[in-house]
């Protein structure tokens, strides 16, 4: 596949765990992606942090040729609130932490993507947000002509059916900043949104595990030691087996659409009640007459999701 051929995408991530399992998906998947940046958001842990660990996962991947931006360090109208309490206070519990090679670009990411986007054809580069969506909601409030540049803006965020997992109600990534998950599924542009009704069915099995480990990849290798610690966290607090894969599904998306199944859904978010704050309302039934604003993704197949996630990062050296 020539470079030309590839679908150019823009990664605005909050590195995590689920991230860096995501991030190390979409370097391995040279072959279908061109990634442009990657840009970090204070989320998970803060954005010093976030930078720097998709720093380091580009490093264990070796691929310090892309660049690496930061962005909004807090939501847009709120004090952040991490996830320390799941992915440690460094964010990636379960490896070395160090100070990567790969540099980070002195310019603030959302410039990047004004600019970059400003300079694309139209509908040229699909937006992958996994973290919080101020970033991406900037962009749109700042310049809302560089959209054209947007072909389609995937989403790791949201709940129907599973409730929230932060708050009864809501998604982690949508309540660290709702003001700005509002901005974005308001915008106008396609929106694919993958949320826990999803990730919920894909648990990193002690299976997964083991089979992560017995490649002897670097990378992969990696990757069983992050989801290790992660899933530990997340199967006490659940009662599964391991942890919900969360943001990979994006990428796992772009490689295999076929993998998941989606309804045109209007989505609104919650902004004011202090008892439902973030949550995704998603006309799953069209009891509104409100225009479906949202690809909401309900279902996967979940053996062939493993199975392209581990294919890929068994070629990950």
């Amino acid at each position: 596949m020539t470079q030309a051929e590839k679908r150019p995408i823009i990664i605005d991530c909050d590195p995590g765990q689920d991230d860096a399992i995501m991030l190390l998906l979409a370097f391995a998947a040279h072959d279908a992606l061109d990634i442009r940046a990657i840009v970090a958001v204070a989320g998970n842990v803060s954005l010093d942090k976030t930078a720097r660990n998709a720093r380091l996962i580009a490093d264990i991947a070796g691929r310090t040729d892309v660049a690496i931006y930061a962005g909004a360090d807090r939501p847009l109208k709120r004090a952040l609130e991490v996830a320390d309490h799941v992915h440690g206070r460094e964010g990636l519990e379960g490896i070395e932490i160090f100070e990567p090679r790969t540099p980070l670009q002195p310019q603030g990411g959302v410039a990047f993507m004004i600019d970059h986007l400003r300079a694309c054809a139209p509908n040229e580069v699909t937006l992958v947000a996994t973290g919080p969506l101020t970033n991406v909601a900037q962009l749109i409030e700042t310049a809302p002509d560089a959209l054209s540049g947007v072909a389609e803006i995937v989403i790791m965020g949201g709940a129907m059916r599973e409730g929230g997992n932060v708050t009864p109600s809501a998604e982690y990534n949508i309540f660290a900043d709702p003001d700005a998950a509002a901005i974005v599924f308001d915008c106008g542009r396609p929106i694919t949104a993958i949320g826990l009704d999803v990730t919920h069915q894909l648990i990193t099995t002690p299976a997964l595990l083991e089979a992560l480990r017995a490649t002897g990849r670097n990378a992969a290798s990696a990757a069983h030691d992050i989801l290790a610690k992660y899933a530990f966290v997340d199967a006490n607090r659940f009662q599964t087996d391991g942890a919900p894969l969360h943001d990979p599904c994006t990428i796992g998306y772009l490689l295999e659409p076929s993998l998941f199944q989606f309804k045109d859904c209007n989505i609104r978010i919650e902004t004011q009640s202090p008892v439902t704050l973030g949550h995704t309302s998603v006309d799953f039934w069209n009891a509104t007459d409100l225009p479906a604003n949202a690809r909401w993704a309900h279902s996967v197949n979940r053996d062939g999701f493993f199975a392209l996630l581990l294919s890929y990062l068994e070629m990950l050296s």
